[in-house]
């Protein structure tokens, strides 16, 4: 590589350092490169480290892409003073690992305006929070469609908030990645119905792996009922327990060449997470190297 950016620099070594495992030869690495790249979703097994811990583990595991959790440990919130944002910044600036974004719990479902107009707001702040840490979007949720009020009210309102907040995030180069979540909104149809409503074209949707996912007519189709919605994130769990067809969902990804990130949310307690990292990692490639082969 000639003049390789810093970013580059310090993959590379971490990639030595790790043995190439995870990602085969250095020369594949920068030729080709994986379409779809494995990160962490900070919900569980990073939960209680810091933001250099965080990061390290990150380092030592090859998962190159981190959406930070909020209230946790890391301590990136609203509250951080313009210093300690633009050194939360560098921090990443200076290590191989990508802040993809920022998980917040912002929904948009209540029939209480006053409540609504809150989550709105506040979901700017955390947006602006986002651009200035050097991270591209937010992850938010519809989050229910609430008993006693008309379907079609609370999902218009949903997508009238996610257009609110779009238009904030596209001033400040942002992504709003909708995670298909909540009680009802995360059945395809309903988060269909509240997308062929949404105008702004940065808010997009995380798909999530929900049980709900396979409900008739079947993954694929409820898959392709959305997919041109997709933004660069995708939620999963332990991707060798349970009996989500991950493997399914991967050919899916590989067959409309998913070029995003697929971010690990884990639910189990392993009593090493930083070996259960690697070991999922090593079962992501494996998925994507037989979706290839097909």
């Amino acid at each position: 590589m000639k003049d390789p950016s810093r970013r580059s620099f310090l993959r590379c070594t971490a990639l030595t350092g790790l043995g190439l495992a995870t990602t085969g030869s250095l020369s594949s690495f920068y030729n080709a490169g994986p379409k779809m790249r494995f990160g962490l979703v900070t919900y569980q097994w990073g939960r209680d480290w810091d933001l250099s811990t965080l990061i390290a583990n990150c380092e030592k595991t090859g998962l190159w892409g981190i959406e930070l959790r909020t209230q946790h440990a890391h301590k990136v919130e609203i509250n951080l003073s313009a210093a300690r944002r633009t050194e939360v910044k560098k921090r990443f600036a200076d290590s191989p690992v990508t802040c993809i974004g920022y998980g917040s719990n912002f929904e948009y479902h209540s029939p209480n305006p006053v409540e609504l107009q809150k989550n709105i707001e506040q979901t700017k702040a955390y947006i602006q929070l986002c651009k200035d840490i050097g991270a591209t979007g937010i992850k938010v949720k519809p989050n229910n469609l609430p008993a006693g009020v008309p379907r079609e009210k609370t999902i218009a309102q949903i997508a009238a908030s996610f257009n609110e907040v779009g238009k904030f995030a596209k001033n400040l180069g942002q992504l709003v990645r909708v995670e298909v979540h909540g009680h009802l909104t995360q059945e395809l149809p309903n988060m269909k119905a509240i997308f062929d409503q949404v105008t702004e074209p940065n808010v997009k949707i995380c798909w999530n792996c929900n049980p709900e996912d396979l409900l008739p007519p079947g993954l694929e189709a409820n898959f392709n009922s959305v997919k041109k919605w997709f933004g660069d994130t995708v939620h999963v769990r332990e991707l060798n327990t349970g009996d989500y067809p991950y493997q399914q969902l991967m050919d899916l990804f590989t067959s409309m060449k998913y070029n995003g990130w697929i971010l690990l949310e884990a639910r189990t307690e392993p009593k090493d997470r930083v070996a259960a990292m690697k070991e999922q990692l090593a079962v992501f490639n494996e998925m994507v190297a037989k979706a290839q082969k097909k």
